[in-house]
């Protein structure tokens, strides 16, 4: 299979992914207006888990695909696995975490409040360790990592530290 078919084929899905949710949206706005807030949120909150649990699962793979041989069998399988995890989980909710939160900061806050600020400054500083993570998943295909299995278990609480720090400032938005 051609290098050009396989890696359009999860761009292909996530396309997908995002056109059917932005088709149950727009029928959602349809449907009910008035609810549609309430709906983006709860695809807002779907989404942000849904990368969370990416994000905090990829830098463990790490952990382990650093110590292991590379060629054998048991980095290819981690090479399958973190590929998979980042196309199809990670980068379709980083997307649609944007996206619906995004619409949320214009519409339920005209894009005010030191909180929302602060919150949207460390959701670019996740957005970034997500860069970081995906450059990663190549140079591990590539098997041209040269990061020892410490240094994926420092990144692993990268992810931790600023979704506590987002969570703070949504539910207690102290300035």
């Amino acid at each position: 299979m051609s290098e050009a078919v396989t890696t359009s084929r999860p761009a292909m899905r996530a396309a997908v992914s995002l056109l059917v949710v932005a088709v149950l949206t727009a029928l959602l706005f349809w449907v009910v207006p008035v609810d549609l807030y309430a709906w983006v949120k709860a695809l807002h909150v779907i989404a942000v888990i849904a990368w969370m649990a990416g994000m905090l699962y990829l830098p463990r793979l790490f952990v382990y695909h650093a110590e292991a041989e590379p060629g054998s069998d048991k980095s290819e399988t981690f090479k399958v696995m973190e590929r998979r995890l980042l196309r199809a989980i990670i980068n379709p909710a980083m997307i649609a975490t944007w996206i619906f939160g995004l619409w949320l900061a214009w519409r339920g806050f005209a894009f005010s409040g030191g909180w929302l600020h602060g919150k949207i400054a460390l959701v670019l500083l996740l957005s970034g360790v997500h860069g970081y993570l995906s450059a990663s998943v190549r140079r591990f295909a590539d098997d041209r990592n040269v990061k020892p299995s410490r240094h994926w278990r420092i990144v692993n609480e990268i992810p931790t530290v600023l979704m506590i720090g987002i969570v703070i400032l949504v539910v207690v938005k102290p300035f």
